[in-house]
């Protein structure tokens, strides 16, 4: 008795550690400071709430049937020909019927209600979007392996650095500039995915002052995990300060600047830049940020390229999938695909191979092939 005794003890003692350190967490998903991130965060809680409605009563009944029938006990009823019970096809049929009808009209609602393309209707519970407050504009570049953000109204960018204004709703135009990648705020509100060529929408607040963490939460190659950042959430006299300082950074971001921050890079610090060129973020959107390139308006958020898919062919180029026939269908170059043998076939080792997000620039009507290069 006396072992059983120390045992336990010991075990108690192991565990006790364990809950304090669970205690300690911040469950940031479900305890965040924005109201979108709020509402998010209680759709999981009624989610979940909704399916242990069928799951616990399942646990406990397993449990209980278990202990009733076990073959010790003589006393349970034996019906060794029952086949059918009205009732009980109701409740196994109807419950979870009903619940299915609720998370699908909850989805529904919540799918509508927390778009991330659509503006907010609310700052808060009690607090609705004023019709004559314009929301924070804010561009969003997920570079490798770091992220930018422009203030287009403010004239402002920085690297790995968000600041936004307590209570006032922002509005993300997020793009990437060679992969895919994930904008990711938990305090602030749920991930939108950032892809080459094309431009993605978020409306947010944060309505407690504070710093927040920002990642990247889809993987991106060998920089991804550092890939982070700190949002800061500030009264607006905080935020005006702000603006203030980076304004007075002697770098502006052009697009020479631009060009060299496009380039993979690793734990990359805080940088500031007092000035941005009109209209970077659209032709970063059209992979033609380099003035030297021609942009193809016409295809706007389509990788700044014609159509390669529907339309015949440009003089020098391939004929496009949907005009050809079966038997010229095949594979072929690729943006994507190096311009020469993979370096990791001759040399393993080589920090070529960290790069795993080589974009060839597209072919664009009047760009030499240097400009390709």
């Amino acid at each position: 008795m006396s072992r059983l005794s120390s045992s336990f003890a010991a075990r108690c003692g192991l565990s006790l550690p364990l809950a304090a350190l669970l205690g300690g967490c911040d469950l940031v998903v479900l305890n965040p400071s924005g109201d979108v991130a709020r509402q998010q965060g209680d759709l999981i809680l009624w989610s979940t709430g909704l399916m242990l409605l069928i799951i616990v009563p399942v646990m406990v009944l397993t449990v209980l049937f278990a202990w009733r029938y076990r073959a010790s006990n003589k006393d349970a009823e034996y019906k060794p020909d029952w086949d059918h019970s009205i009732m009980l096809e109701l409740v196994i049929w109807s419950a979870p019927l009903l619940i299915i009808i609720a998370l699908g009209a909850l989805t529904w609602t919540s799918t509508h209600l927390l778009d991330p393309y659509r503006p907010l209707g609310r700052l808060s519970p009690t607090q609705a979007v004023k019709a004559s407050e314009r929301p924070l504009e804010v561009e969003v570049v997920s570079l490798d392996w770091k992220w930018l953000f422009i203030y287009p109204e403010q004239g402002v960018a920085t690297v790995n650095e968000l600041v936004v204004p307590v209570g006032r709703q922002v509005r993300f135009r997020l793009t990437s500039s060679s992969v895919m990648n994930a904008f990711y705020v938990p305090a602030m509100a749920g991930m939108i995915y950032t892809m080459p060529g094309m431009e993605t929408k978020l409306h947010a607040v944060l309505n407690r002052p504070g710093q927040f963490p920002g990642i990247s939460s889809n993987y991106s190659g060998a920089g991804y995990s550092h890939m982070r950042f700190t949002t800061h959430s500030v009264d607006d006299a905080g935020f005006a300060r702000w603006v203030s300082e980076a304004r007075a950074a002697k770098t502006p971001l052009d697009a020479a600047t631009y060009l060299k921050l496009e380039k993979p890079s690793e734990k990359v610090p805080v940088m500031r830049f007092g000035g941005v060129d009109k209209g970077l973020f659209d032709r970063i959107v059209q992979m033609c940020p380099d003035p030297k390139r021609p942009c193809d308006t016409h295809n706007m958020g389509h990788g700044g390229q014609p159509g390669v898919n529907n339309r015949h062919a440009m003089p020098g180029e391939p004929e496009g999938a949907l005009f050809k026939g079966n038997e010229e269908k095949h594979g072929g170059d690729h943006q994507s695909k190096p311009s020469g043998p993979a370096e990791g076939t001759q040399n393993p080792g080589s920090e070529a191979n960290r790069n795993m997000t080589q974009l060839l620039r597209p072919r664009v009507p009047g760009a030499s092939a240097a400009d390709r290069a």
